[in-house]
């Protein structure tokens, strides 16, 4: 992750474990592997080494928005999930839905980042926000604000714009 810059661009350092991220089709995310985003635009399966008895948080992020050379919607909210109970995702909380890549035209790779926080206990996410704005999302501070602590697991790939999905505005 460090030679994506993701750390310092997004994290203060590095996960201990892996998220594993496999989309239909079998295509697994690997560390920085480039995916179309025509292979990442179902929700995918997600696991990590996780306890059961204890409760996770999973985010996936876009720091590179609108483009890494110029990214002044850094980070875009991809999908946030709390309280999940060890790694079973439908455990837990969604507090912002998944959407897949969908790059501008001509801005480059995109980096698309898993992360993964042990909590300490349960949270009450309470910004009704992070349900529909997606721009300008904070990853550090949200960690901060509900003392998740450092990344436990992470993982990521790069994509990249795709004439056959379709460009969101946010």
């Amino acid at each position: 992750m460090e030679s994506d810059d993701i750390i310092p661009d997004s994290l203060d350092e590095a996960p201990s474990a892996k998220v594993t991220v496999i989309y239909p089709g079998e295509k697994e995310v690997d560390l920085g592997k480039e995916l179309t985003p025509t292979d990442v635009i179902e929700e995918p399966k997600v696991s990590w080494d996780a306890d059961p008895k204890k409760l996770y948080t999973l985010s996936m992020i876009d720091p590179d928005a609108p483009s890494r050379e110029n990214p002044i919607y850094r980070e875009i909210n991809h999908w946030l999930v709390v309280n999940i109970k060890g790694n079973d995702l439908t455990t837990g909380e969604t507090i912002t839905p998944y959407r897949g890549s969908r790059a501008p035209k001509g801005t480059g790779l995109h980096r698309y980042i898993f992360i993964v926080f042990e909590q300490s206990g349960q949270i009450a996410v309470n910004e009704q926000d992070l349900k529909t704005e997606r721009r300008n999302f904070n990853l550090r501070k949200f960690a901060k604000k509900y003392g998740l602590g450092k990344a436990y697991a992470g993982n990521y790939y790069k994509a990249q714009w795709d004439s056959s999905v379709p460009e969101l505005k946010s």
